[in-house]
């Protein structure tokens, strides 16, 4: 039972990563590119590094949501499927 629960645990935090590793990666290659625009430009405007990665990161959800909810379910049925194993 106790390796049961670590591999489930390990392929939580797996897919945690997996499923997220869209967003963060807009968001973070949008980052950049604003930063250097940024540093060329001597623009340092707050707001205008969050306004452009919030609108990335939603359309970027908005592509990969169904995706992201088909493996969540996958993942969800599989440790429903193991609860019986449990005893």
């Amino acid at each position: 039972m106790e390796q049961l629960v670590i591999g489930l645990t390990k392929q939580a935090l797996l897919l945690i990563l997996i499923l997220s590793a869209p967003a963060m990666v807009t968001a973070m290659v949008i980052g950049f590119i604003i930063s250097l625009f940024q540093a060329v430009t001597q623009v340092q405007e707050q707001t205008l590094t969050f306004v452009p990665k919030i609108i990335a990161t939603f359309i970027v959800l908005g592509i990969t949501g169904a995706w992201m909810l088909a493996t969540l379910i996958r993942f969800a049925q599989a440790v429903f499927s193991e609860i019986p194993a449990i005893r």
